[in-house]
């Protein structure tokens, strides 16, 4: 794995330790030989993360759209720094340059990114991992939310189980390098369904 995408907050939260998560992801992203793929801002858990990585010799490639960039909140000393021209033109960057994709604590922008490159999983789309950094805690409670989706019949089992989670970068690294996607796309049964229907 060359690349992993990281989704995390532009603010730092309201406890030091997602401060110090990011810090830990950073580093070993870059002890680990793996550049760290993120959003291109200088501000809050994404820029500890970046100021992390760069600090421990790795490479780091941001994304961010042109109207963030114009109110200089870039992080303008990475490896790389791509300015697109929309949010969905950054996503879509962003999984193309990456081999997986690492959710830590962050808000509704966190969320939205996750689900959306974990959508495209679900969908067959692409086989690259996508998982959650459970800082101590963070998602448990979206974790239980997923359970009962799984009850309440509008996700499967085995594509839930296929968001990997973990409580240290190392940890979801290595889950990531044994990761095997879904064997079926919800797309792929969906295709098959209505091939079946029309014979």
């Amino acid at each position: 794995m060359k690349s992993i995408c990281v989704f995390l907050g532009a603010n730092p939260g309201n406890d030091p330790k997602y401060a110090q998560a990011a810090r830990n992801m950073g580093t070993t992203l870059a002890k680990r030989n793996i550049t760290t793929v993120y959003g291109g801002s200088k501000t809050g858990l994404m820029g500890i993360l970046a100021e992390s990585a760069l600090e421990a010799g790795g490479k780091v490639i941001g994304v961010i759209p042109e109207s963030l960039y114009k109110i200089e909140i870039a992080h303008n000393d990475l490896t790389e720094l791509h300015v697109s021209d929309s949010m969905h033109e950054r996503k879509a960057l962003m999984a193309e340059i990456s081999d997986g994709f690492i959710a830590m604590p962050g808000g509704i922008g966190t969320m939205d990114e996750i689900f959306e490159i974990f959508t495209w999983a679900q969908l067959g789309f692409h086989s690259k991992p996508c998982g959650l950094l459970n800082v101590d805690g963070y998602y448990d409670k979206l974790l239980s939310f997923l359970d009962s989706v799984v009850e309440q019949g509008f996700l499967k089992a085995m594509h839930k189980d296929k968001l990997v989670t973990a409580t240290t970068p190392d940890l979801i690294i290595d889950a990531f390098a044994d990761y095997e996607p879904p064997t079926g796309s919800k797309w792929v049964e969906k295709l098959e369904v209505g091939s079946t229907k029309r014979q």
